[in-house]
């Protein structure tokens, strides 16, 4: 059977959204895994997105709590809000409370990746604050690491990402995830898939 990774995110203006195609793509290279996109529920009102002048949602389906018992692994995605993830990703987690009284994730591997607005944005906390959700659920947190190559030690240019995971800077909005952070993100897919592939052989 098919090793089953869910990632799933959150985007507002699409930027964890492209890194979650790219991480697709290198889960997907895994041979027997078998990867899907899926996204959160919006918890804002129409009208508020159009003046905040986010884009409308793409035909990415959107998970319910009940779905991810499903996967054997996850790779969750979002942007950053003060440091911590966006209060939409909060929300689908606090909808897990029926899966953390029967422990259905537990032992699951996870891994995180996010984007900010700035380098001093939360690259590293925003990623920090949320293994707390995976602790709670006994998930088992699958960091990149080091393993992306040079292009983590970049010094030269301006990049997101970092040992937790890969990461973009989103700036005024206008910024799009450049070729470096798509790398790493492709990167973690493939990194993460071999990992969960692994965990299924030896359940």
């Amino acid at each position: 059977m098919a090793t089953k990774v869910y990632i799933v995110y959150y985007s507002t203006y699409g930027h964890v959204e492209k890194l979650a195609h790219e991480i697709l793509k290198g889960a997907s290279s895994v041979e027997g895994v078998e990867a899907k996109l899926w996204q959160v529920p919006e918890t804002l009102p129409a009208e508020v997105l159009g003046k905040l002048g986010a884009p409308p949602k793409s035909d990415v389906p959107v998970i319910t709590a009940s779905e991810l018992p499903e996967a054997d692994g996850f790779i969750f995605g979002f942007p950053t809000r003060f440091g911590m993830m966006a209060a939409q990703f909060k929300a689908f987690f606090d909808s897990t409370g029926g899966l953390w009284r029967t422990q259905q994730l537990a032992g699951k591997p996870a891994g995180i990746f996010f984007s900010t607005g700035s380098q001093g944005g939360g690259q590293e906390t925003t990623a920090l604050t949320a293994i707390t959700q995976l602790v709670h659920h006994g998930m088992i947190f699958v960091p990149v690491g080091y393993t992306g190559g040079a292009g983590m030690f970049e010094l030269e240019k301006v990049r997101g990402g970092s040992p937790y995971g890969a990461g973009t800077l989103a700036g005024d909005g206008s910024r799009q995830p450049s070729e470096l952070e798509l790398q790493l993100a492709f990167h973690q897919g493939q990194y993460f898939a071999g990992i969960a592939k692994k965990f299924k052989a030896s359940a």
